[in-house]
């Protein structure tokens, strides 16, 4: 019997999702890539997506470390954690998601053969593109515009990866930059020296590349149903909970100290699980008027550890007044300014 991993897996099956499926937050399209490896018959599976401004980030990272949590609230750009590993992307409406679903099977050789498949596919619509790695692609001369994650399930493999036509630069590096601060200085050029753009080398728009990834990749169809996208539906609310998307094993201790006039001297220690606040401790030699302690862990709990979240916190529940002399100024620029 000849082993799986001796053929190929292209071309594959394209799934066609209903019209009014387009452009849905990532979590949906995610969500679609489990209900494939979980119902669908034993095939492999392709299906091509896009979005509206959207970091998603992956599966070990804590989110506050790696993108700048507040820069995308300001700019309405999603935030979505998948399940596979890998660091932080930023999509938008120049670039084109691609998810493939295969049957079991070792890793390596599916990263080459998909790789192979799109560098051939980008080749012959006149791209001058090759593999770097494993799981990358190059536009030559220029940067990245490919790069792919992936994840087990049972008796399947689940692969995504981005495809780079155009995309917002600002919003790029603004988004996956915690601090904003360098989009002042050096950081704009060195990201756009390290990434492609394939519209600089393809004549065709964004659309109709989508449509020749369906081309280079696949030979046969499979319809999803009404019935198939509300089963998604409800894969898809996983996607949502705040303990997924921030919170993390990872543990971390913030502390931060210092002497206002007028209050004393505070300390403040943030016990974190990934970039969600768990537990508030101050000490120090203010005046408490009631126990500030219990107000501000109250207040703070499961808030995001960014600054425009906690500042939200406290206008809502005003902990400060527990201290004499403490203004809500006060208590944000000793935790956030470093």
């Amino acid at each position: 019997m000849t082993n799986f991993w001796e053929t190929t897996c292209f071309p594959a099956c394209f799934v066609v999702f209903p019209p009014d499926t387009e452009f849905r937050r990532a979590a949906f399209y995610l969500a679609a890539e489990e209900y494939l490896a979980q119902f669908l018959p034993e095939d492999d599976y392709v299906f091509t997506w896009c979005l509206h401004p959207t970091v998603v980030i992956g599966r070990n990272q804590v989110a506050h470390q790696e993108i700048n949590l507040d820069f995308c609230k300001e700019n309405n750009i999603d935030v979505i954690r998948r399940k596979s590993g890998g660091g932080a992307i930023y999509a938008d409406e120049g670039n084109i998601m691609v998810s493939l679903v295969t049957r079991s099977g070792k890793v390596e050789p599916l990263f080459i053969q998909y790789a192979t498949a799109e560098v051939e596919g980008l080749r012959a619509l006149g791209a001058p593109v090759s593999l770097s790695g494993r799981n990358d692609i190059i536009l030559e001369g220029k940067g990245k515009i490919c790069g792919n994650a992936f994840y087990h399930l049972t008796n399947r493999n689940i692969v995504h990866g981005t495809m780079l036509y155009d995309t917002n630069m600002y919003y790029m590096l603004g988004a996956l930059n915690p601090d904003i601060k360098k989009l002042e200085s050096k950081g704009v050029q060195s990201i756009r020296s390290r990434v492609g753009f394939l519209k600089d080398s393809l004549s065709i728009s964004v659309s109709e590349l989508r449509k020749e990834l369906r081309k280079m990749l696949t030979n046969r169809s499979v319809e999803l149903t009404e019935k198939d996208i509300h089963i998604i539906e409800k894969l898809e609310q996983n996607y949502y909970s705040p303990d997924f998307l921030y919170g993390s094993p990872s543990k971390a201790d913030i502390e931060r100290s210092r002497h206002i006039e007028g209050c004393g001297t505070i300390e403040i220690k943030l016990h974190l699980k990934g970039s969600q606040i768990d537990k508030t401790e101050l000490s120090g030699d203010f005046f408490e008027l009631e126990s500030a302690t219990p107000a501000f862990n109250n207040a703070l709990k499961g808030i995001n550890f960014t600054y425009e979240s906690v500042k939200e916190a406290l206008e809502r529940n005003n902990p400060e007044k527990c201290i004499r002399n403490l203004r809500k100024e006060d208590f944000l620029e000793t935790l956030f300014s470093t």
